[in-house]
């Protein structure tokens, strides 16, 4: 990728991070090197315990494994840059470097986004359409759409490469977030950023608010089908079935909508704290979300550590 930017003077980006303080740096090396750690582990317990239990095979916890794959080399495509620049005096990175980094990082993000579409979708299925569940989620239709999760990010991930790597980058190479992102980038560059801006804000839009619709939407239909339900104890295991979901969709699209949905001129460095949500934070309380709100994820889980202890 070093021939993408021919035009352009700069060769590599100056990564501040969250803090420029150079006594911040080892807490702070600390405190990501503990949430990475956490993070791994508690995705790979998810995985094991629902890939080792057989009553966890069904499309909601298929869809929960696959989840907390992606979040995985999500957080390992952003974490681990980090503990480097920590610890570093030279916090760069290539510009083919910064533009990978964006790359996986937008896809993944992506995927995750799809994933949760899916997920309200079985909730929906599961809660208001019991007698024909089977047949809605059926196997086929699980692959088909975690195979649209991970194929379909991409090109929209492309497409935001292609578009940064139309502009010219000839002034400052400081950018100040911790990651390469979207918003930094269109500000250090020296061309015109109308048409990249405009075309990535309105794509960016129609992407993730679809998808958060059709999230909105599933709710809707589970709400309406719940409070139908006469039973207290019918109500409370449907909520219990998607509440810890629905928790997850909330900070997940919450901070994303934070950070994206704003006027370019207005993304200040507070908006670090609300990327480090959806993309560090987010990916390491997806497990204890999960099983701890999740009476068959505990279960799995007690099943898993007993088998190991014995």
């Amino acid at each position: 990728m070093e021939g993408l930017n021919q035009i352009s003077s700069v060769s590599e980006f100056i990564l501040l991070g969250l803090s420029s303080w150079p006594e911040d740096q080892k807490p702070l090396f600390i405190l990501f090197l503990i949430m990475y750690l956490v993070t791994i582990t508690g995705n790979v317990l998810i995985i094991l315990a629902i890939s080792s239990d057989p009553q966890l095979h069904t499309p909601m916890y298929v869809f929960l494994s696959v989840l907390s794959f992606t979040d995985i080399w999500y957080t390992t495509t952003i974490v681990p840059r980090m503990l480097v620049d920590s610890l570093s005096e030279k916090k760069t990175i290539s510009y083919a470097g910064c533009l990978t980094q964006m790359y996986f990082i937008c896809a993944l993000s992506n995927t995750d986004s799809y994933l949760l579409a899916a997920m309200a979708y079985d909730c929906s299925a599961a809660i208001c359409d019991p007698f024909h569940y089977v047949t809605i989620m059926s196997h086929g239709r699980c692959v088909l759409l975690v195979a649209f999760s991970y194929s379909l990010p991409h090109f929209h991930s492309l497409l935001h490469i292609l578009l940064l790597n139309q502009l010219t980058f000839c002034g400052s190479n400081v950018v100040h977030h911790f990651l390469c992102d979207i918003n930094p980038l269109l500000k250090l560059s020296c061309s015109s950023i109308f048409v990249s801006d405009l075309t990535i804000k309105t794509e960016g839009l129609v992407f993730w608010v679809t998808l958060f619709l059709c999230i909105v939407f599933s709710y809707v239909r589970i709400l309406v089908a719940v409070l139908r339900i006469p039973s207290a104890a019918g109500k409370c295991k449907a909520f219990s079935t998607c509440g810890s979901h629905f928790t997850v969709v909330i900070l997940f699209y919450g901070s994303i909508f934070y950070v994206y949905l704003q006027l370019l001129s207005r993304y200040t460095a507070q908006d670090q704290v609300a990327s480090l949500v959806y993309t560090v934070l987010s990916s390491m309380l997806h497990p204890f979300i999960y099983s701890l709100r999740n009476k068959d994820m505990k279960r799995g889980l007690g099943k898993l550590m007993g088998r190991r202890k014995s």
